[in-house]
Formats: structure tokens, sequence, C-alpha cells
């Protein structure tokens, strides 16, 4: 006999999963029992659901199998939700199987009892209960199938009684359909493209992760054209490194040379992006986009030729129709500019910065009177001393912009992030779930204080099964990003102070092995040692809390609010 939570494991570990993540409880105890039983999946016990939904989600991103979290009931399930959220938005493969109460009390608000086909009916692309044994296989693989065919989550409800219920003697095992294949944008929007972009004097690309299993057409178009390449922050991850056309990020944690890029092109040509900051695209501009999702084209600006279509398979016959352009100009322009650009920036990584010119002590009167670490040193010595695959996750808000200035992404290292739903929290559950993956590669967590301390208690987790993250702390002592969007719109600093506790004494007892760094002499020791450290590890690092990061294109209006903001926090703390 086989019951329902058997065949639901057996068929999952068969297709390759390897790790099913949650909170046990009572009504997917069959469940749990099933994967105690079956040596080929691994139970991960997070200490909140939600950190089971953003690991798995990680693992989807990163060897697109599909991942599987667990919540029990209407509480647990309700925890899964944000994780759940950020998967469908980092169209991440998902599964999440969410027990239910007993089938004869539902509908009655029984205890614990909320409507899953409600509650998940805007971040599921597939909501099904099971409400009988013969439905199995077909809804497991209607579950499934939905995950991969849109990229995103599919919620499987199972009511507390049906665990344990055999499935009908003959029935069949799940068996789950192949993904599809991408294919080039019709002959016709080639054509029009290759006419527009023939007739340009000036383009610029601004290309995004759609564009990764296309990188070699994408530095070939950039070549045939000689353009500048905008990357957007995911699409760092394989296409930054010997890249002579790249010029670095647009946005807030941009810089000027991607700024004017854009700016000073007449043709602007998304690849494979749905870069979402409308204010950041030029005006004026004739503007091509290519995405594999129709959805995508002119939602963020209005798109003059659109190429529907798989960003490699179209480049490949958009490519030899493009004759060479000779002037370099246009490209040599705004790769100068970004090359400036950094050399200003590494100024900043010497300890001894403020000691060195008269801007660095003005600047350390001003924005560091308390000779804090600056967070550029650290995240420039997490580059230096991270392994060459590495895989890196960073919290939402200062700490993607440290990342983003100052953490290359060579040829074998990923990056993971909330970079679409913008969550808080999700660095150090990603770092857990991406450990869990690949227990022998370097993992490394770009953790702010405001984001750790929500999902602290899973720090124990990578304690509990030997996941060797490393967890880089920016401990500033603020939420840093809210604090500086504040300030620029002339606002004081409000509500933004944490009252941090000794963060590394905290892991300590938690057992990682952790240090506290206060001295920027001592953050590049401090990371090497981490680094070479065995298991789990967090380094605390107090920051600069008044570090600012000035956007590509300061506004009047920013500087002046910042202004306001500065007097009327001096004001008020007097």
């Amino acid at each position: 006999m086989t019951t329902v939570a058997e065949s639901i494991v057996d068929a999952l570990a068969t297709h390759g999963v390897t790790q099913m993540w949650g909170v046990v409880g009572d009504a997917l105890n069959p469940v749990t029992d099933a994967i105690r039983k079956d040596d080929r999946v691994e139970w991960i016990g997070v200490r909140h659901e939600e950190a089971a939904a953003f690991a798995v989600s990680a693992q989807a991103q990163l060897d697109g199998r599909i991942g599987v979290c667990m919540g029990t009931v209407g509480p647990g399930s309700i925890h899964l939700l944000n994780g759940l959220y950020d998967a469908k938005k980092s169209h991440a493969p998902v599964l999440a199987i969410c027990g239910q109460v007993p089938s004869e009390e539902m509908g009655s608000d029984f205890f614990q009892e909320v409507d899953n086909d409600v509650l998940f009916a805007d971040v599921a692309v597939f909501c099904g209960t099971v409400t009988s044994p013969s439905q199995m296989p077909l809804l497991l693989e209607q579950a499934v199938n939905a995950a991969y065919a849109h990229s995103g989550v599919a919620v499987l409800t199972l009511p507390g009684d049906l665990g344990d219920m055999a499935i009908p003697d003959g029935a069949r095992p799940a068996t789950f359909a192949p993904s599809a294949q991408w294919a080039a944008a019709p002959e016709r929007q080639i054509a029009e493209a290759a006419r527009v972009l023939q007739d340009a004097d000036k383009v610029t690309l601004l290309v995004g992760k759609g564009a990764q299993e296309g990188r070699q057409e994408v530095l070939d178009l950039a070549r045939t054209l000689q353009a500048p390449m905008v990357l957007s922050l995911k699409a760092k991850e394989g296409l930054e490194h010997d890249n002579p056309f790249e010029v670095g990020q647009s946005g807030l944690i941009g810089n000027p040379a991607a700024a004017h890029a854009m700016d000073d092109c007449d043709v602007l040509f998304l690849v494979g992006t749905d870069f979402p900051y409308r204010d950041w695209y030029p005006t004026g501009k004739t503007v091509i986009q290519l995405d594999a999702r129709q959805a995508h084209i002119g939602r963020r600006t209005a798109v003059g030729h659109a190429l529907v279509g798989d960003v490699a398979e179209t480049l490949r016959l958009l490519n030899p129709r493009l004759t060479p352009v000779t002037d370099s100009s246009h490209l040599q322009k705004a790769t100068g500019e970004y090359a400036s650009w950094k050399d200003r920036q590494r100024a900043l990584v010497d300890p001894a910065y403020e000691k060195k010119s008269l801007i660095g002590k003005v600047r350390g009167v001003f924005d560091n009177p308390d000779d804090r670490i600056r967070p550029e040193i650290l995240a420039a010595a997490v580059d230096r001393h991270a392994a060459p695959d590495a895989i890196l996750t960073a919290d939402t808000g200062m700490s993607t912009v440290w990342l983003s200035r100052f953490v290359h992404l060579g040829a074998g290292r990923r990056l993971l992030g909330s970079f679409n739903l913008g969550s808080m929290a999700n660095a150090m559950p990603q770092a857990l779930g991406a450990q869990a993956l690949d227990r022998n590669r370097q993992v490394v967590s770009f953790s702010g204080d405001g984001g750790l301390m929500m999902l602290l208690g899973d720090l124990r987790t990578a304690v509990t099964y030997g996941l060797n993250v490393k967890v880089v702390v920016f401990d500033n002592g603020r939420l840093g990003m809210v604090k500086l969007e504040q300030e620029q719109g002339g606002l004081p600093e409000w509500g933004t102070e944490l009252d941090n506790p000794d963060i590394a004494a905290v892991a300590t007892a938690l057992g990682l092995q952790a240090r506290r760094v206060e001295n920027p002499g001592d953050v590049d020791e401090a990371v090497r040692w981490a680094f070479a450290t065995d298991g789990p590890v967090l380094l605390d690092v107090v920051t600069n809390p008044e570090e600012v990061s000035v956007p590509p294109k300061p506004t009047i209006s920013q500087g002046w609010g910042f202004a306001i903001a500065k007097m009327k926090e001096s004001i008020e703390s007097r």
C-alpha cells in the first residue's frame, strides 16, 4: 500500500528533489514521515517557514529544479507567503505543500483553518486541494508542471486526514512534462530591428538577467555596434566579467557613466531586462526591446520596436545582419567615465582614507565623526577574499548597494537577492538554501542588521544542519536605505535606529563562530579569518550609519532635502 503522502515524496525524489524545507506539524505528519523513510530526501526544519520559502527559492534559481517547502495549516502557510512572493517575482519554480484541517472540517472556520485558495490566489500559478486519493498523481503533476511552465509558485494543499490514505491500486507514478524550448523572435521583427540599428548613430544596451544564456551573442552585439552596456543588478552574474563594454548599473545603486550612456544614445536597446524604475529611463529615444516574455514588452518605457523571443536565439539571427560600426567615440566616452568613477570609488576602501587627503578629512568630520568602519571597506574585503566560485546573497537596502559597487562577479560567482520584491531578511535564508545545495561551495551572505534580526532564529539552522555559511553583517544600527530616503526627501531621520545587541555574541550563543569588528584596520584580517574558518561563521562589522550612497544623477531637490534633513536632525538632537 502506498499512501498519498508517500506518493508525493516518491515522485519528487524520483524527479531529483533532494531536500524539503519547513516546520513539522500535525496536518503534514504523514508527509514528514514519508520523508523520514526515503533516503533520497533530506528534511531541513527551519525556525520560521518564511526562511524555508526563501531557501528553496534560492535553490530553484541556482539549479533550475523545483524547490519544495512546507507549512502546516493556517499559520504555517501564512508564514510561507513572503518568501513565496519573492519566488514569484524572481521567476523561481517552487512547490509549497500546505497542510489543511481535516477534510470534514473544511469550511467550518475550524481551529487554524484558512482558505488557501484565497490566501495564495495572487502569488501562485496553481492552487489545488487534494480531496480524494484518486486525484493523485494528477494534482501533483499539474502543480509541478505549472510551476515550471510559468517559472512560479504552485501550492498543493493536503488535508490532515488524507495524507495517510492509500492511493488506488495500480495508480501510475507521477511524471512531469519536459521543459519548453524557447525560440527566436519572428523574422519580421528581426528585420525591423536590424534596420533601426543600422541607421542609428549611438546605441546603448540595457542588459538584464534574461540575456545570461546569450552572453557571447550579447558581447558580439555590443562589439558590432560599439555600444556601451549598462547591466541590471541581476545581470552582473554572468555578464560583468571580461566585458570591455560594461559600464555598471543604472538606478539608485548605479553610477554616472551608466546614466550618461543611456542619456547620450539615440537608440536604447533593452536586452532581456524588465528593469522596473521608470524614472531612470531616458526620454526621446528610439527603444528596441528583446524579451522572451511578451508581457514585459513596453511596460516600463514606450517601445517602438519589439522582439519577442529567446535572447541568444534571436541575436544569432540579428547579429550577422548588422554592419560593424567604426566610430567608437560613444563607447569610449562611457567606458572612460566608468573607469574614472571606479577609481574614485576605490579610494574609499582604504582604511586610512580619512587621513590621506583633504577630501577624506572633510568627509570624516561631517559623515563619520565616530571613526566607524566605512561599509565600502568591508564590501571590498569580501570581494578580495571570497572564492572565485562563491555564491553571494544580499539583503535589500544598503547591503545591496555596497555589493553592487564593490564586488566583482567573475565567471564562477553567483548572486541572489530579493531584487524584485525588495523584501527584508532574504539574504541569510537564501544563503542557507544555497549552502545546503552544495555544502562544499563557499556561500556569503551580505546581511543588513535590520534584515538579519528579522529571522535571527534561523542562524541556528546553519548550526543544526552543518551549513558552512559566512554571514557578513553590515551593522550600522539603522534601516539604512529608509534613513537615506527620508533625508533625501527633506525629512529628519526618524524610526530607523536599531537598538542592536552584540550580534557576534548572540551568534556565538547560537553556536556559530563569530567576531565583532570595530576598527577599520581589522576588517581585512577578520574577513580572511571568516573565510578560512570551518563551519558557519558570523562577522559583526560595526559600520558608519552616516555613509551616503550618492545616486548617479543627484538632483538639486535631493541635495536640498538632504541639507534640510541634516539641519533638522541637528536641531532636534540638541
